[in-house]
């Protein structure tokens, strides 16, 4: 639900106020150099990082600060619905979570991820009853054509091809009808740096142009059938193509790798979002405080996975964003 622009000016205050609380890149280092998860854990505590009420013996840190993210915005704004182009993303993820284990007869437990627009448990219920009508319409076609591909075919990547493109269409809607600049740039730059790492991939892999293009979604900066022929064409083929897009400047970050594309992308956003910190009176400071809780989230993620199995620092750091502040 959107207000008016003068409504907007408290919540945009107890965001600025909620940014200083932000971890900024000498708290990520922090944690790096540290020897362990368990130090990670103890530092997050100490930061109020996952604190939460719940009387639970065992809260997830990074399911508890993300159900605190949206229990603001929900608290400012009334209702998250402006905030689906973001969260709809976890619930492909889970779609796809529920429809693998279902096949492989696995549990979900901790398979899912919070954050969600719907229940993953209900979206699980639907694929193991095979009740297709109850899922939520924006996951019923693409959920019923994956769970029917995967048990026809026991294809899994052609599974994950299916969701991954529903992802980035629906993703790429959601930007198109919104009135927030900082949403559609969002949106835009989602879509066509996942074509374009898509792209990539098929190139290494020799993918035909046709298999190559039902995998990418349509975007304006981008002319995907171009990409597609490109990417068949051959890695080098497909770097001078981009060359004469807006992304010619990811052909230098693709020649080192995919993984520093990547953090490009990532960083290319933040610095998108820190021109929302100019704006009191829309919706942009919102938007770009939720984007950067979750680069913060998914930082700590990484970090303490990287500490549970013992990768080098210097490796994490390779793979850290910009933070926002």
């Amino acid at each position: 639900m959107y207000k008016p622009k003068d409504e907007y000016i408290y919540a945009v205050s107890r965001i600025r106020h909620r940014e200083t609380k932000l971890f900024t890149k000498k708290h990520i280092e922090q944690m790096i150099s540290m020897p362990d998860a368990e130090s990670v854990l103890r530092f997050l505590a100490e930061q109020g990082f996952g604190a939460t009420n719940k009387l639970t013996e065992e809260v997830d840190p990074i399911d508890a600060e993300r159900e605190k993210l949206w229990a603001l915005m929900k608290e400012l704004l009334g209702d998250l619905d402006c905030f689906d182009f973001l969260r709809i993303q976890n619930d492909f993820q889970n779609l796809k979570a529920a429809i693998k284990a279902q096949y492989s007869e696995l549990s979900t437990d901790g398979l899912f991820m919070s954050g969600s627009v719907y229940d993953p448990e209900e979206l699980a219920k639907a694929i193991a009853e095979k009740d297709y009508s109850s899922l939520p319409e924006v996951l019923r076609e693409v959920g019923e054509n994956a769970h029917k591909t995967l048990l026809k075919t026991a294809d899994g990547q052609l599974c994950d091809m299916i969701i991954d493109k529903a992802c980035l269409e629906t993703v790429y809607a959601f930007g198109k009808k919104s009135s927030e600049k900082i949403v559609r740039d969002y949106c835009e730059l989602f879509v066509a740096s996942s074509n374009i790492k898509i792209a990539v991939r098929g190139s290494k892999l020799l993918k035909s142009q046709s298999f190559i293009l039902d995998s990418l979604a349509e975007c304006e900066s981008l002319n995907i059938r171009t990409l597609a022929s490109a990417s068949a064409k051959g890695f080098e083929e497909l770097l001078s193509y981009l060359s004469t897009t807006d992304y010619k400047w990811a052909v230098e970050h693709i020649k080192v790798s995919l993984t520093d594309f990547e953090k490009y992308c990532d960083n290319k956003l933040i610095g998108l979002l820190k021109s929302q910190k100019a704006e009191p009176f829309t919706l942009g400071p919102l938007v770009a405080y939720a984007i950067a809780k979750e680069n913060e989230i998914k930082a700590v993620r990484l970090i303490l996975t990287a500490k549970e199995n013992d990768l080098a620092d210097s490796v994490i750091r390779e793979r850290i964003r910009d933070m926002y502040v």
